[in-house]
């Protein structure tokens, strides 16, 4: 595997209509999601909720307190990661307000780093299984690993090289969004073929630990190549 070396290309998060469109779309479906993921949780308990069905409450609402404490710190980790993430890609707060972004971007990381520990904790007891042990535990490792390459690339000064891999760390934090949405484009047609939704939520489920985040990373480098920064190729 070989680096790519960036290649001067404009990058604007304004810089065409397409562009902006497409950023103001991951901005409001990344707060969406960070309200509609932590707001059952801030108004009831684990058991109240699983009683009602909500969500993942009812995985969690039996578990050691520890397993339930990694759950809320995922769940407002990858919270506050949405929100902030789309930010760090705006071009005209880099520019005129450099010290919000440099904050901001640190309060984005550390986001980063709880949620992901916390969904390593979280993996070996997935809804999921085995299927969520490996594809939310990858998700986990390169959240990490993305976040703190982005981290000790601009720590050395290496501009390309951090919004590379913040490109690709919040390919990653997108994961939550892309989850609750091919969640239904699969429930559906099952549904419609006459099967049993929680036959049907578990088939989809079984598949969305990788599916969540997988495409985002491919979109994401190609994104990288396309603005001329740093991107990986195969060696030949």
């Amino acid at each position: 595997m070989t680096t790519q070396t960036a290649r001067p290309v404009q990058d604007s998060a304004s810089a065409r209509p397409a562009t902006r469109i497409g950023w103001l779309a991951i901005v409001l479906t990344a707060i969406a999601i960070a309200v509609y993921a932590v707001l059952p949780y801030v108004t009831a308990s684990l058991p109240v909720l699983a009683e009602d069905g909500v969500g993942l409450a009812g995985n969690y609402a039996d578990r050691p307190v520890a397993i339930q404490v990694a759950f809320y710190a995922h769940i407002l980790g990858g919270a506050v990661a949405l929100v902030v993430g789309p930010f760090q890609f705006w071009r005209r707060l880099r520019e005129r307000l450099p010290r919000v972004h440099r904050w901001s971007g640190r309060v984005y990381l550390a986001a980063v780093a709880i949620g992901a520990v916390a969904g390593l904790i979280l993996a070996p007891v997935s809804q999921a299984g085995f299927v969520g042990l490996f594809g939310f535990g990858a998700l986990g490792v390169l959240w990490l690993v993305t976040g703190w390459r982005a981290y000790a690339a601009i720590r050395r000064g290496d501009v390309p090289a951090h919004r590379s891999w913040m490109m690709r760390n919040f390919a990653l934090t997108y994961a939550a969004v892309m989850l609750r949405i091919w969640l239904p484009l699969m429930l559906i047609p099952q549904l419609y073929a006459g099967t049993e939704f929680d036959a049907a939520f578990a088939n989809a489920y079984a598949a969305v630990p990788f599916l969540c985040w997988l495409p985002n990373l491919i979109v994401a480098e190609w994104l990288i190549r396309r603005r001329g920064l740093p991107s990986y190729r195969l060696a030949a």
